[in-house]
């Protein structure tokens, strides 16, 4: 595999539907060169719908007709990140108690629907190494300019790229392919009840441009057949158990619960 931090491509073709990138002049080659090749992203003249744009040095996806959807990128670095990250609790968040770093620091987790990075975000920084596998080259090509710009980040360059590994993969084939690691951790995609309106423009755009996940299911056995301690889950707290598994243990947060499985002791 590449160096951490790199895309890791499996099945390309397998991956989701693809969404351009609007030609603009300030766009370095350099980028355009490496979003073709390694997702396929397409440079296009117009654009109708969803399409990624460059914007102020960096990648984002947005709307053609939807202009108070307001842009979507991946942002490690940014004032709601560095927030969680410096004050949202630290190992006493729901999801480090989940994975296990309370237990055992260094886990190696495969975040295998991993979306924005932010849960993935989360893990890192408290110290695990963390492999994101996304299917879809739009949010895929999202992941890998953020980490392009964590790169530059004076707060985050020294550790945040030697613990993510971007994988562009259908996750089951990534689940399929990966050494094992500590942890398999899942979040798919679930209609979502949340009032705020931020979340549902960004719910929005994923659901149409990622689309639903009719894999949840077949991902709990592959996650579990791989995970060599334990799998996590994350759920909204009114849904059901996936792949109908009762967990040996949840965990509520926030906004949703955590369903443990576990293998092995940390």
């Amino acid at each position: 595999m590449q160096v951490a931090g790199e895309a890791v491509g499996f099945d390309q073709h397998a991956a989701g539907l693809n969404t351009g990138l609007l030609a603009d002049p300030a766009l370095p080659a350099t980028v355009a060169e490496a979003l073709q090749q390694q997702f396929g992203i397409a440079i296009v003249e117009q654009a109708n719908g969803w399409h990624l744009a460059w914007q102020d040095r960096q990648l984002v996806l947005r709307h053609t007709e939807l202009a108070k959807q307001g842009d979507i990128l991946v942002d490690f670095a940014s004032g709601a990140a560095t927030y969680r990250r410096k004050f949202g609790g630290g190992k006493s968040e729901a999801i480090a108690k989940a994975v296990g770093l309370t237990k055992k620091a260094g886990l190696s987790v495969i975040d295998a629907t991993a979306g924005l990075g932010r849960d993935a975000l989360v893990l890192a920084s408290l110290g695990a190494t963390v492999t994101l596998v996304e299917r879809n080259p739009a949010v895929a090509a999202l992941l890998w300019d953020g980490l392009r710009r964590a790169r530059l980040d004076p707060e985050l360059q020294d550790w945040l790229p030697d613990r993510f590994k971007l994988v562009f993969s259908q996750a089951i084939d990534a689940l399929q392919q990966l050494p094992a690691p500590d942890v398999v951790y899942l979040d798919p995609m679930f209609p979502a009840r949340e009032k705020s309106a931020a979340v549902k423009k960004e719910m929005r755009a994923f659901h149409d441009v990622v689309g639903a996940d009719p894999d949840a299911d077949a991902l709990w056995q592959a996650a579990f057949a791989l995970a060599s301690k334990r799998v996590v889950v994350k759920r909204p707290g009114y849904a059901e158990f996936l792949a109908g598994q009762k967990p040996s243990m949840s965990i509520e947060g926030k906004n949703n619960r955590f369903d443990v499985y576990v293998k092995a002791a940390l």
